[in-house]
């Protein structure tokens, strides 16, 4: 039997220069959105929270479409991971190192277009961005993201 473990993220954009920007971390080869494990009696919502502010140092985030969510299908043994989706318009991204490690669990970030940031995920993370885009298109940039979703 295959036990699901849960983590949980946030789809970061920004509006940049007339567009929307997504942010992406990389750790070696491999980009994602910020995200990690929930802890116990933690909320998914909370723990998305807390594993941006610990990955990026990002606090400033709106969840201007309420708490809706997307998960992954079962990956890494049965791992799920659930997204929801905030602008963070202000801030500046900090790679720190990790609470339990003591060292970054990421190489690099950057603020990609929403095109540019699929080139760089997986599939199973590309259905995320795509879920995104879909509720970005709804609102234009600091429009009402009422009966977006």
């Amino acid at each position: 039997m295959i036990r699901t473990r849960k983590s949980a993220g946030v789809v970061v954009v920004r509006h940049q220069d007339g567009a929307w920007r997504v942010l992406l971390l990389r750790a070696f080869g491999y980009w994602d959105f910020p995200k990690g494990g929930i802890e116990s009696g933690e909320t998914a919502l909370d723990a998305a929270r807390r594993e941006t502010r610990e990955e990026t140092a990002l606090t400033d985030l709106h969840f201007r479409w309420g708490d809706i969510w997307t998960e992954t299908e079962p990956y890494a043994g049965g791992k799920i991971a659930r997204y929801y989706l905030a602008e963070c318009p202000s801030g500046d991204v900090r790679i720190g190192p990790s609470p339990s490690s003591g060292r970054p669990e990421h190489h690099e970030f950057r603020w990609f277009a929403l095109e540019d940031a699929a080139a760089r995920l997986v599939p199973r993370t590309r259905r995320v961005l795509e879920w995104a885009q879909a509720r970005l298109a709804a609102v234009p940039p600091g429009g009402d993201p009422a009966g977006a979703d």
